[in-house]
């Protein structure tokens, strides 16, 4: 990266990744990138590169923080090889998070950290449309201390849960035992072993789904299965129980990617039942959100070194559609 006239400079051919170039700070980033692509609509783009919204991109587009090659840009302006976008992206929004007294079922807790067994519904940490009512306020009002690392909006949070996916998640206390917690997770060592209820009758006792994901072309907000630019992905799965048209499966994340159970079993044909962004739109349970819970989490203790495991019972409403079926 270089220093020009006060830009971060980032040339995608180089093979850089936007996030591990980006300086932290709190005032606004000036950042110029050089297209690696051809006819491509820069609102598109930018948005893949800079890992946001189209409309956040779309939002600065209209506001003049967009210039391509020193002049005023359009949205639906289709880029060249080796434009060169200047961005100038504001500083992020300053939130005050209030600690709620939300129930929590805080499975265990020591000086280090927590885990937590989190119901479906719950949003783990606030953003755009939920800035009251997750587990981030609840954890600050039941909790004395959280790690700083991931910034106001997210303290404590090592990983997350999607909203309607319930179960074990770790939380870390300091910052010592976040960083020591997140390497463990880059290097694949923490156990996550879920359960789901998936359409229709596998045939394989026992897989491995390995299909790198990235995000959806068509809806960003969802990922796909894709060999352009997506990230290594790796799930396996092993057979409960058959329903008839239904299995009850045991998965275990090697990756830990956005979606990555919900996108890989759709992927081999078993999307998960009551999902409705991935699944079958029909809601013949009742349910409000995928039958996925994160059931057991096992892990190395980052201060005595002793490997710790917890596991969780399915929770009501899966075992009501489990009794259903059978």
């Amino acid at each position: 990266m270089k220093a020009d006239n006060n830009f971060d400079y980032i040339d995608f051919d180089d093979g850089d990744d936007f996030e591990d170039t980006f300086l932290p700070g709190d005032e606004e980033k000036k950042v110029i990138l050089l297209s690696d692509t051809e006819g491509q609509r820069i609102d598109v783009y930018l948005s893949d590169k800079l890992n946001e919204s189209r409309n956040y991109v779309q939002k600065l587009i209209s506001e003049g923080r967009v210039t391509l090659n020193e002049k005023p840009v359009k949205a639906n302006y289709k880029v060249k090889l080796k434009d060169e976008i200047k961005i100038v992206i504001p500083p992020p929004e300053i939130l005050d998070v209030v600690p709620e007294n939300i129930p929590l079922d805080i499975v265990y807790e020591d000086k280090d950290l927590a885990v937590i067994n989190k119901a479906q519904g719950m949003v783990v940490h606030p953003a755009p449309g939920h800035y009251s009512g997750t587990l981030v306020n609840g954890l600050m009002y039941h909790l004395k201390d959280l790690s700083t690392i991931n910034g106001v909006l997210r303290p404590g949070i090592v990983h997350r849960l999607d909203k309607n996916t319930s179960g074990l998640m770790l939380v870390a206390k300091n910052d010592r035992a976040h960083n020591f917690l997140a390497q463990c997770l880059k290097e694949h060592s923490i156990k996550r072993i879920y359960y789901a209820l998936v359409h229709g009758n596998i045939k394989n006792d026992e897989g491995e789904i390995n299909a790198p994901l990235g995000r959806s072309e068509k809806d960003r907000k969802k990922r796909t299965v894709t060999g352009k630019k997506g990230k290594e992905a790796i799930t396996n799965y092993w057979v409960v129980e058959r329903y008839g048209n239904y299995t009850l499966v045991k998965l275990r994340l090697k990756t830990g990617r956005t979606h990555q159970i919900r996108v890989h079993m759709k992927h081999i044909g078993h999307p998960l039942v009551g999902d409705d962004v991935y699944g079958n739109k029909t809601n013949k349970f009742g349910l409000e959100g995928q039958l996925l819970h994160s059931k057991t989490l096992g892990f190395v203790h980052p201060t005595t070194g002793q490997y710790m495991e917890f596991d969780s019972d399915l929770p009501d409403y899966f075992i009501n559609v489990l009794n259903r079926i059978k």
